[in-house]
């Protein structure tokens, strides 16, 4: 499949890099040729120039290109140049953009029309996740795959955890209702095997189904915590989609250091209590009452600060943490640390742009909101290879297993006895680069 991304930015980079992983015939197109060159060491090809420019949309190939992706920092020069590759021939275009109204259904005729075929808002995005997190609270991730039907979810394990200590092969008797797909130890991603033990600290991540959360967050000696009061950190358009997401469900104060932010915050979100000041300041904190309240969530445009706003409000015994980590160097040593969820807008909108390279199926998904593993949902054609023998004899790689998989509707975590057959909606989940190895079986 052939790709082209305009911007070389933060979205633009790390989606080429993982796309360069995946064997795709990719080509970035950025003006600026030291953003370019510190891509020389990937498997794709660099354009230096406009994306708006014909002359450079040309010599990018745009004509022949299977989706061109826009993710420059601006939305009209992300529109114009998907606008310019459609009519070239590019079979389908997605544009990041920063402006919600864009994403009404209303409007949605008029972008098609106009050449755009999907809208990216990370922002968005990022408040959606905030707003399950809020909801799901006792959770690292939590994923909706199989429209619904199966959750894949991440836990940290603290020292009150009932599988600490137990290989996963002892598991047996409880794997019947869920399958431990991944675990994250030390800033590494491990696909485990029976002899694995589990540790304290540890973040597994479970596929299992709606009716067995319950069960999997007693095993984790997790609870559930009733969130009525949020209080923000920072007051970023992040910050306004999810108090505009969530004022009717919980009291929400955002405390924000820019006065004149403040007067425009005051005016979008009349329903929410905003307070001048910084965040960072201990003495505020308490002073806003930081101790009475269920959740905290950093959103500032550091993750530094807010990685510490979240330390500190641990401090204060609130219950729930969010942090906004936008440097993925740190997003590995903050699981690491005691902050709760961490939010990624750069991999949220990787996920979004992977599940549309692979909807040529429409129930085909895939979420990368992980830094080094992917989930991957696919549908199992006939004659593929996953389809010959049970899986404990498919001699799978050391980086992926198949978490679960959906039959006519039916939902079941996935054993060594599981024969996968054609038609099934099956998620697997895999290291980084490991995807191409995984839809070769499933094609």
């Amino acid at each position: 499949m052939k790709i082209v991304i305009a911007g070389a930015g933060e979205v633009g980079t790390h989606l080429a890099k993982l796309l360069s992983n995946e064997e795709q015939d990719i080509i970035i197109i950025d003006n600026d040729e030291s953003k370019l060159m510190s891509l020389d060491s990937y498997n794709l090809m660099t354009c230096c120039g406009s994306p708006t420019s014909f002359k450079i949309l040309n010599k990018a190939g745009v004509a022949n290109t299977d989706l061109f992706i826009a993710v420059t920092p601006y939305e009209t020069r992300n529109i114009t140049s998907c606008a310019l590759a459609k009519k070239l021939g590019a079979k389908r275009t997605v544009a990041r953009i920063d402006n919600y109204e864009f994403l009404k259904k209303e409007y949605g005729v008029f972008f098609k029309e106009f050449g755009v075929d999907h809208l990216i808002y990370p922002e968005y995005l990022a408040a959606e996740e905030m707003t399950i997190a809020l909801r799901r609270n006792w959770v690292r991730n939590w994923f909706e795959l199989c429209n619904g039907l199966l959750i894949v979810i991440g836990v940290k394990l603290r020292n009150n955890a009932k599988l600490i200590g137990m290989h996963l092969k002892e598991l047996a008797s409880l794997s019947s209702y869920f399958h431990i797909c991944a675990i994250k130890r030390n800033h590494e991603t491990i696909i485990p095997r029976g002899d694995d033990l589990i540790q304290q600290n540890d973040i597994i991540y479970f596929a299992t189904t709606k009716d067995y959360v319950d069960n999997i967050r007693d095993l984790c000696g997790k609870e559930e915590v009733e969130v009525e009061r949020v209080m923000i950190m920072g007051g970023s358009r992040i910050a306004v989609q999810l108090a505009k997401m969530n004022e009717s469900k919980y009291k929400i104060k955002i405390i924000e250091s820019s006065l004149e932010r403040c007067h425009e915050l005051a005016q979008k979100l009349p329903n929410c209590n905003i307070i001048h000041g910084d965040g960072r300041d201990m003495d505020i904190l308490q002073d806003e009452g930081i101790q009475e309240y269920d959740a905290f969530i950093a959103l500032t445009d550091s993750s530094e600060t807010n990685i510490l706003g979240c330390l500190t409000a641990k401090e204060f015994h609130v219950k729930k943490t969010i942090a906004e980590v936008e440097t993925i160097q740190f997003i590995s040593e903050a699981e690491g640390l005691n902050i709760g969820t961490i939010i990624n807008k750069k991999l949220l909108a990787s996920s979004k742009i992977f599940q549309i390279l692979l909807d040529n199926d429409s129930s085909n998904a895939k979420c990368l909101a992980l830094a080094d593993a992917e989930v991957a949902e696919l549908v199992v054609k006939e004659g593929a290879k996953i389809t010959r023998s049970e899986v404990k004899n498919l001699k799978l790689s050391h980086d992926m297993t198949i978490a679960g998989l959906t039959r006519n509707g039916e939902v079941m975590v996935v054993s060594g006895n599981t024969r996968i057959q054609a038609g099934d909606h099956v998620v697997v989940f895999c290291l980084n680069g490991a995807i191409h190895k995984v839809e070769r079986l499933f094609n």
